[in-house]
């Protein structure tokens, strides 16, 4: 698993390089779709047999996801040259749902909100996350959420911009349709920081 772990993490685990001398300020070809659906099926069935719950596995994919959202901050920062730092909430969590989610998936989250009951709660919706498209979950592991994954990145993400928060992936059910939902909690030093600089 480490060397599928550095595979994935060393290169956003959506590229692969090319022959040459082409450098992380270069955008490379990307990972076939098939390449990544073995690789991050491997990784599944890896941790599968080492735990006893679903809740134990999808820890152990949002350790995984943790250390890859950690270093895709960093990747696309580099290529986007004029970038400039987030210190807000919305700032930030956009950032991830356009430049971040089209650096790993090819494509933008699909939608961006705001809890209406809870200041300190924001959700990122997907309808078809790609962990999830090509996942049979087994019966023993009935409501497993691969996008558990996807949340790690996100967590990694926001723990390296300085915004601490706990973050989830959860399904949800939207009239006839079902969707994941990545569930950002921010920390209350966030919030207070938040209000300072608003």
């Amino acid at each position: 698993l480490t060397s599928i772990s550095a595979e994935l993490s060393g290169h956003g685990f959506c590229w692969a390089e090319k022959q040459g001398d082409r450098g992380p300020s270069h955008p490379t070809s990307e990972v076939s779709l098939s390449a990544f659906c073995f690789l991050f099926s491997e990784m599944v069935q890896y941790y599968q047999t080492r735990v006893n719950t679903t809740q134990e596995l999808e820890k152990k994919l949002a350790g995984a996801g943790y250390g890859v959202g950690a270093r895709m901050l960093e990747l696309v920062c580099f290529r986007e040259k004029g970038s400039k730092r987030e210190t807000r909430i919305v700032g930030i969590l956009s950032y991830i749902k356009d430049n971040i989610w089209k650096a790993m998936f090819g494509k933008a989250a699909d939608a961006l909100e705001r809890s209406t009951e809870r200041e300190d709660e924001y959700m990122i919706h997907e309808k078809e996350p790609l962990v999830n498209t090509y996942v049979s979950v087994p019966k023993d592991f009935g409501h497993l959420n691969c996008a558990s994954f996807v949340a790690g990145a996100v967590h990694g993400i926001l723990d390296s911009a300085d915004f601490g928060a706990r973050v989830t992936a959860h399904t949800t059910q939207l009239a006839s349709e079902t969707r994941t939902t990545i569930l950002v909690k921010f920390s209350p030093e966030v919030m207070e920081r938040e209000r300072r600089l608003g």
